[in-house]
């Protein structure tokens, strides 16, 4: 390479070196910047559930306490009663494979489960034979085990149905409930707006926008307890269809055999 053509390169190259250093330093302050820009930004969010909780005074918390305790309750209702259903299920099919397979029906009540439906259900109707006598038997054995073994077969509903009245409570009053907390925000938002004197969309937006908040959350708990209440409710019923067979069967039996059980 000729000495001139090198001796002109280098001043090109160290000006070349110069100009990017320069650039790559003046790009850091502002990716910095941008960085905690960015990170404020995730940080304080200025219009989240956590702003509006910060923002709102004692009755806007108590209003998102009462719609947290009945999200949770109806969770726990919907949770459990569909574990007690499915377990009645399960136990009318043993019911089925057990019970009626027996010599006897005391045999086949002891055969089931300590906490199965179907047992308290034989061990009323082998109770009511065993009672009829004295002035209990001038009324009929049809019609006393008949009235003995429906008393138990509305214990076992009234056990089903628990819970289901807070399921049914949540779902009419929780978006009520979110209402009320919006109302209150937006009243307590323009009052703030109106003594500051700054009435502009992005002035206003931001408070009203917090209070809407709260119809959406009773919204959102409103909903799953109606759902809930609805397939439970269905599934009761088809619960319910497997114990009134048994017990019509059991009943059949008991006639048949008649007191010696």
């Amino acid at each position: 390479m000729p000495r001139s053509f090198s001796r002109r390169l280098v001043p090109v190259l160290a000006l070349s070196g110069l100009l990017v250093c320069s650039g790559w330093c003046a790009a850091q302050p502002v990716a910095a910047s941008a960085v905690e820009v960015a990170g404020e930004a995730v940080v304080a969010n200025p219009y989240g559930v956590a702003a509006l909780w910060a923002g709102s005074d004692l009755v806007a918390r108590a209003v998102l306490l009462i719609m947290a305790l009945m999200s949770l309750g109806s969770w726990y209702v919907l949770i459990t009663k569909l574990m007690e259903q499915s377990r009645l299920l399960r136990q009318a099919r043993e019911a089925q494979d057990s019970f009626w397979q027996a010599g006897t029906v005391r045999q086949g009540t002891e055969a089931l489960a300590a906490d199965s439906p179907f047992r308290f259900i034989g061990e009323a109707a082998l109770e009511a034979t065993r009672k009829h006598e004295g002035l209990l038997a001038h009324i009929g054995l049809n019609d006393w085990m008949q009235m003995s073994i429906q008393r138990a077969i509305e214990r076992v509903q009234s056990r089903l149905q628990d819970g289901l009245a807070l399921l049914a409570t949540v779902g009419s009053t929780a978006p009520f409930v979110g209402l009320f907390g919006t109302v209150w925000g937006i009243y307590h938002a323009l009052t703030a707006i109106g003594v500051a004197g700054q009435a502009s969309i992005d002035k206003v937006a931001g408070p009203v926008g917090e209070a809407l908040i709260m119809t959406a959350i009773g919204l959102a708990v409103a909903v799953p307890a109606v759902l809930g209440y609805n397939w439970l409710v269905r599934r009761n019923k088809l619960a319910m269809e497997q114990v009134r067979g048994f017990a019509g069967d059991l009943h059949a039996v008991l006639l048949a055999q008649g007191p010696r059980g």
